[in-house]
């Protein structure tokens, strides 16, 4: 019997990225099990319930910060992953992640090619605290274009929402569950980034 996929969860308070988080990760490498929480002590419930392998943390979140779950998470649960995601990474918390043995500490918005290479890291090291073979490393395709980010993923999904709605931003907004006011500014930037909005 195969083993079973590692079990990543996401905590992330921001609804948009955590969906998408939860869309690209099982994909990413050789697999992986996908749950979400938006903030801290959402994540410490869950993990009351089921253990999990790697965390994607931010640090900003409602409540308890990530910081702070992740110290609390080093006692818990000590041979678990974690990947820091942050907009609002400083030298300070880099220095206390690195003391709490973080994976892999990436910034707001990461390569998806970054991301796939800290979960691979991370399930390293996992196979290692298991003392199970790593698992063979697929060389990743030729590719003469930049990889994605996760805000070129964003834009990708808000533009053909836009398209299905007709160009209606407010029901646009309704179904990706954010403002109007939000929609018009993603829009915005990405006129002047010379992506076509119509």
């Amino acid at each position: 019997m195969p083993d079973p996929l590692p079990r990543v969860l996401v905590v992330e308070d921001e609804p948009r990225l955590r969906d998408l988080l939860a869309d690209v990760v099982p994909d990413m490498a050789a697999g992986f099990a996908v749950t979400v929480a938006r903030t801290a002590e959402e994540a410490a419930r869950i993990l009351q319930v089921v253990s999990h392998d790697i965390l994607i943390l931010d640090l900003h979140l409602p409540g308890q910060s990530g910081m702070d779950f992740f110290e609390t998470l080093r006692r818990t649960h000590p041979q678990a992953q974690v990947i820091i995601m942050t907009g609002f990474g400083d030298l300070a918390a880099a220095r206390r992640a690195i003391r709490l043995d973080v994976v892999d500490f990436l910034g707001k918005p990461c390569r998806l090619a970054e991301l796939e290479v800290a979960l691979t890291r991370a399930r390293q090291r996992l196979t290692h605290h298991t003392a199970r073979p790593a698992p063979a490393e697929t060389p990743a395709p030729a590719n003469t274009t930049p990889p994605a980010t996760l805000e070129d993923l964003e834009r990708q999904q808000i533009l053909a929402a836009l398209d299905r709605n007709n160009g209606n931003r407010t029901l646009t907004a309704t179904q990706l569950g954010i403002s109007r006011r939000t929609l018009q500014y993603r829009l915005s930037q990405y006129a002047q980034q010379g992506h076509p909005i119509d």
